[in-house]
């Protein structure tokens, strides 16, 4: 039974394909985990949801112009910014109402232009992912991006936690909120430019919102919710690939699936640690 059960936890590694999706995961996990903080913290979860999903049409045009989905996606989210921007200065319409105008119909557009006839196979990638089929570019991108965010975000640890905690008085400590807002909303682009390749338009969002919120139910720390939440984002994300395996599921939707279990299994704990 015991060998039983060894070959089960082992069989999702043993080809090079599990063990480079596993590393993936494990890296998107610490990147999302420790932005995630932030984006709760900041409120800014329907903005990266928003931003997700407003990129969809420069990633389907890059895909039909076979450029590279990661400059497609740069200039969907530029697209994005801009437009959610001008929305906001509308007269009469309020900034969350111009949000959600802009991004249904920049998502609309990316799922009418995946209907053309020239639209490549797999497409519906874009939607859901495909952690099994990352490349050593994804490996590198992700590499590069848990590097770059997680030293980003220790050198802005101190104004990030000043602008969040008392808007008003940051400048006074010398701390600029538009510049720290600024800087939040560039590693939150960077992070779901690298992170869609491998969860997908619809699914990338959970990364960095579940874990994070998960992790706030069961600390009113900072440092400790960091470390939590990057716990989290990599044990589901683990349990999200060894469900695809086992059950045959879909990977992103098995990982999106375990990631918002934390969160559940968070909520139910959190009466218990109280008491």
């Amino acid at each position: 039974m015991l060998a039983a059960v060894l070959d089960w936890l082992a069989d999702p590694w043993a080809q090079a394909l599990g063990r480079r999706a596993l590393l993936e995961v494990v890296l998107l996990g610490l990147a999302g985990g420790a932005l995630g903080c932030w984006v709760v913290f900041y409120d800014l979860a329907y903005s990266a949801e928003s931003l997700a999903h407003a990129l969809l049409p420069g990633l389907v045009v890059a895909a039909l112009l076979g450029l590279p989905l990661l400059l497609g996606g740069a200039v969907g989210l530029l697209v994005a910014a801009l437009a959610v921007a001008l929305a906001g200065r509308v007269e009469g319409v309020g900034r969350d109402t111009g949000v959600a105008v802009v991004v249904t119909t920049l998502f609309g557009l990316g799922v009418l232009l995946a209907l053309s006839a020239e639209t490549p196979a797999g497409l519906q990638d874009l939607l859901f992912g495909d952690v099994l089929g990352v490349s050593d570019t994804d490996l590198a991108l992700a590499g590069g991006l848990v590097v770059v965010l997680l030293g980003a975000l220790a050198v802005l640890h101190p104004r990030l936690l000043a602008v969040g905690f008392d808007r008003g008085s940051a400048r006074g400590l010398g701390v600029r909120a538009g510049v720290v807002d600024a800087a939040l909303l560039l590693l939150l682009a960077g992070a779901l430019l690298v992170a869609v390749q491998c969860l997908g338009n619809l699914l990338v969002v959970a990364v960095l919102v579940a874990p994070a919120s998960a992790a706030r139910l069961l600390t009113r720390r900072m440092a400790p919710m960091l470390a939590l939440a990057g716990a989290l984002a990599v044990l589901a994300g683990v349990a999200g690939m060894y469900l695809s395996y086992h059950a045959g599921t879909a990977a992103g939707a098995s990982i999106a699936l375990a990631l918002v279990a934390s969160y559940g299994v968070a909520a139910l704990a959190r009466p218990l640690l109280a008491r």
